[in-house]
């Protein structure tokens, strides 16, 4: 397909960002992430596997893992190495499964085993950068001081050119300028789910899907992945 390319004005992105984020939000009325998790650290944990990966493949992993692990005390006892090789099919397992650890000790050490509820304190932890923080501080806490970016939030971004950047957290940014606050609990969840099960990520013909009828341009717009 013909690669389009557009230049928006600040203006035409708010107009199109605000009517992507109303079919979102009409559409998706109460998004929720689709990690499977139990307890608090356990979504930490899921979110942190997720980085890179798919909620599927993250999910069979933490079926597993999460009938030994269930607790901040459980992970931050953790034999490293059981940990690693139990989340050995996940990308960047080593460093996760040090970061899992390492984060469950702060949390342990400093935080009573509660998980804080801004971002400043979330950031702190090893493996927890802005769009980590933002998925927990939203799914566990409903604070939604910013929208997260993942590999589906960036596509959407790019394809509907509501950013020029291609930077996870700048994409945030950008997207937090057009988007009323109100709204931002709606689109992470919101394009994951449009793009899981509506508009894949692989080319092909969506003139007749939803949001491409809102901006046509997007039908032939179709960003390399990260």
């Amino acid at each position: 397909m013909r690669s389009v390319e557009a230049v928006s004005t600040f203006e035409e992105r708010k107009i199109r960002a605000r009517k992507i984020v109303a079919y979102v939000k009409k559409t998706y009325p109460n998004p929720e992430t689709e990690l499977a998790f139990k307890t608090p650290i356990q979504l930490v944990v899921a979110v942190m596997l997720s980085a890179q990966s798919t909620d599927k493949r993250v999910n069979i992993v933490t079926k597993d893992i999460f009938r030994r692990y269930k607790t901040v005390n459980d992970f931050a006892n953790a034999d490293l190495a059981s940990l690693t090789e139990a989340i050995s099919s996940i990308t960047f397992y080593k460093n996760k499964a040090r970061h899992i650890k390492a984060t469950a000790i702060v949390l342990r050490d400093e935080f009573k085993g509660m998980i804080p509820k801004t971002e400043s304190e979330l950031v702190r932890f090893p493996g927890i950068a802005y769009k980590t923080a933002h998925v927990v501080l939203g799914e566990l806490h409903d604070i939604w001081e910013g929208i997260p970016t993942d590999t589906h939030v960036r596509r959407f971004a790019l394809r509907f050119d509501l950013t020029s950047n291609t930077d996870l957290t700048k994409i945030s940014k950008d997207l937090e300028a057009l988007i009323p606050k109100k709204d931002w609990k709606y689109v992470n969840n919101g394009f994951v789910l449009y793009g899981r099960y509506v508009c894949k990520a692989l080319p092909h013909p969506c003139e007749e899907h939803p949001l491409t009828k809102i901006w046509p341009p997007a039908a032939g717009r179709w960003p390399k992945a990260k």
